[in-house]
């Protein structure tokens, strides 16, 4: 029996890509006086490909556009701090998020969100997306100590939401710190892909709308 369902945030609830377009479009905007010798679509271009997803962290990023476009009136630190500022009033939801929030609570499931990343930073976005109040439990890898693909952080989760992995549902976007880690411990993998790059075809199962869920919950408690 399915008793709680665990979520990524970034790429699974927040549909992140929209989200560093929008915000590197603004950025440019505030800071026009400083990087209005470059294009725009190339200095987003540039901010995106080097940002990878996300993995990179934006000191690295800002430092590589400072030296590849000659940027000389906004130092890296500058440019962080806006991104540390602005970034959350930027974030886009997946469709369908808060409904399928309210139904799987409907359902008498627990909810949960294991991310990496900077505890604030992060917060901030679960902020701004609305749906901290649906959570039972919000474990980000700053505060924890521990980052995913380690399974520790997935039972740290587990056992504040008083679950057993067994009983226990993850949705992820990344197949190694995602699926492959959930399923480890012996959760039940439900991959959202958000790249065609991505490969988890081991996973328990995919879907491509959140609102897909149910069907699974529903098949899972049968």
């Amino acid at each position: 029996m399915i008793k709680a369902v665990l979520f990524d945030l970034d790429g699974t609830l927040l549909n992140r890509d929209a989200t560093v377009a929008s915000f590197v479009a603004g950025q440019y905007e505030r800071l026009r006086p400083s990087l209005g010798h470059i294009p725009k679509a190339l200095y987003m271009e540039r901010f995106i490909d080097l940002d990878q997803r996300g993995y990179v962290w934006k000191d690295k990023v800002y430092r590589q556009l400072i030296q590849e476009f000659e940027i000389e009136r906004v130092t890296m630190e500058s440019l962080l701090e806006d991104y540390l500022a602005h970034f959350r009033f930027y974030c886009v939801p997946f469709e369908g998020l808060e409904t399928i929030l309210e139904s799987l609570k409907a359902q008498g499931l627990k909810l949960g969100i294991i991310s990496n990343g900077k505890h604030q930073f992060q917060m901030g976005n679960i902020d701004a997306l609305g749906i901290a109040h649906h959570m039972n439990a919000i474990l980000i890898s700053e505060s924890e100590h521990l980052r995913k693909p380690d399974s520790e952080i997935f039972y740290k989760a587990l056992g504040r939401l008083g679950v057993d992995a067994a009983e226990s549902v993850f949705v992820g976007d990344h197949p190694v710190n995602d699926i492959e880690a959930a399923q480890a411990i012996g959760m039940f993998g439900v991959w959202k892909p958000s790249s065609i790059q991505d490969e988890a075809s081991f996973a328990n199962a995919q879907i491509v709308k959140l609102d897909e869920l149910n069907r699974i919950i529903e098949t899972l408690n049968a």
